[in-house]
């Protein structure tokens, strides 16, 4: 047999039904690799150990009476942006090193209420403004398959975890492409779902019309499973679809045949290296041969995608973030002489470079007189995108393309070009401002290093989604390729 930590989601919740292993051993085997090799990919901020044995325990016993869920006992850990009930939350910066969450996000309660055993919480770019995972107060993670290269951003932590088989299963979140773009980086399955489908209570808000929490596995089939525990109507989430959740793992069989697959020409420019476009092209070919059709689209306004997100996401994070001003909770500067002189300096202490900049930036582009030429306008293009995705829908069930422009970079590599890191996001800011669902899964390597692809589907076609990837894994093994010398 494998050893447990090899094991998908999926794998561990059949070897529990089947009682071939227990709670405890699984949830052991997962904590004591962790504590091998966190210290050097610094993917965990918190390792809840004692927690997580006596959950695990508590799952051993429910199984045995046959009180159990289908997924009680299997090992998770959490992005360290949902807050979990006296557990450190700290979304990677100084400014919440010290706060201890009073309540759970409903994400995270939606676990526990599954009998899903929590590892911890998981390292990210400070409030999820990042595209390497660089930017966290507690430092970078490393990328598990190149130990000098980034695993993206934000959910850099989730997606280098479960590439480094430290968890089978992460919650994450995506307001740009920070679930795509650290699958692509790290030979790992992520889904970003439809904006509304999954509550964002108890999630620390970056940019509340963008912010969507999602997954990282090894698998298809595993977001399948996981999204159906996650997803779902919250009354205390405004913006949460009242909409029945369906059981996605029931059409992961679905055939192909008859599926249209739209390929933006956008996506498949000059822009596009040769490298990376014969990877596309090998997904595509199998995509083909399972009966798959596809069509050449146009997304006329992509281009404008990134200019529009970097002025809406950091004109919604200068409104959230205010609420980090050292009375209330989290960091406080020492020995304030006044009030104005606390917020001035818990502020400018206890945020990192990356964060100033784009409150900055978003406090500009919200300022009288400049609302109208940034902000407003922004809005005016995201509209066009989402009509042109809806319009490109209309012709094809999923969208194809690269999830990134190039296999992982080197730490360090694009820190002195904020421009170039943003350019990262070329691919996926445009799904989040359509608000639409977009998954990242593997494709062939390319020297040596992960690559993935992204379908983007219809609102709440997170089925059509998976039901394609899964057909993909199952003709393929790229999702079976691990990083070496760990």
């Amino acid at each position: 047999m494998s050893d447990i930590t090899d094991l998908s989601f999926s794998e561990l919740k059949k070897m529990l039904q089947k009682k071939s292993l227990s709670s405890t051993e699984i949830t052991t085997a997962f904590l004591d690799r962790i504590e091998s090799l966190n210290p050097e990919l610094n993917t965990f901020i918190t390792i809840t150990r004692d927690e997580a044995m006596q959950s695990a325990k508590n799952a051993d016993k429910a199984i045995s009476r046959g009180t159990a869920t289908a997924y009680t006992g299997i090992p998770i850990a959490h992005k360290d942006l949902f807050c979990t009930d006296g557990v450190l939350t700290t979304c990677g910066s100084k400014i919440l090193s010290n706060f201890v969450a009073p309540y759970d996000a409903h994400v995270v309660s939606r676990c526990k209420a599954a009998g899903l055993v929590s590892l911890g919480k998981l390292n990210m770019d400070e409030f999820a403004m990042g595209s390497s995972n660089e930017n966290s107060y507690f430092g970078p993670v490393r990328n598990p398959w190149d130990k000098t290269r980034v695993p993206g951003g934000s959910s850099g932590g989730s997606a280098a975890a479960v590439a480094a088989k430290l968890t089978p299963l992460a919650t994450a979140t995506d307001t740009g492409g920070s679930i795509r773009q650290p699958a692509a980086f790290t030979g790992t399955s992520g889904l970003k779902p439809t904006y509304g489908r999954v509550s964002r209570f108890g999630m620390i808000a970056y940019a509340s019309s963008l912010d969507q929490g999602g997954l990282i596995a090894h698998t298809a089939e595993d977001l399948a499973h996981g999204l159906g525990l996650i997803a779902g109507h919250d009354s205390r989430d405004s913006t949460s679809a009242e909409l029945p959740v369906p059981d996605y793992t029931e059409v992961l069989s679905d055939s192909l045949a008859g599926k249209v697959i739209g390929l933006p020409k956008q996506f498949f420019d000059a822009n596009l290296n040769t490298a990376m476009r014969n990877a596309m092209d090998a997904v595509l070919d199998v995509l083909k041969s399972l009966g798959a059709t596809t069509v050449e689209i146009s997304l006329n306004h992509v281009a404008e995608a990134i200019p529009a997100y970097y002025v809406i996401a950091p004109a919604e994070a200068s409104s959230n973030l205010s609420r980090f001003d050292g009375v209330r909770f989290g960091y406080r500067a020492d020995k304030p002489t006044d009030v104005l002189d606390l917020y001035e300096r818990s502020r400018s202490e206890g945020f990192g470079s990356e964060v100033k900049r784009r409150i900055l930036i978003g406090t500009y582009a919200l300022s009288e007189g400049y609302y109208d030429a940034y902000y407003k306008k922004a809005q005016q293009i995201r509209r066009l995108i989402r009509d042109d995705f809806n319009r490109a829908l209309a012709s094809c069930d999923l969208i194809f393309g690269p999830s990134t422009p190039s296999t992982a970079f080197g730490i360090g590599e694009k820190n002195s070009d904020p421009v170039s890191m943003y350019l990262e996001d070329i691919y996926t800011v445009a799904t989040n401002l359509a608000g639409l669902p977009g998954g990242s899964f593997q494709a062939p390597l390319v020297n040596g290093l992960p690559t993935g692809y992204q379908l983007t589907g219809p609102a709440f076609g997170e089925s059509i989604i998976l039901n394609a990837a899964y057909q993909v894994q199952t003709a393929t093994d790229w999702h079976r390729l691990n990083p070496g010398g760990l």
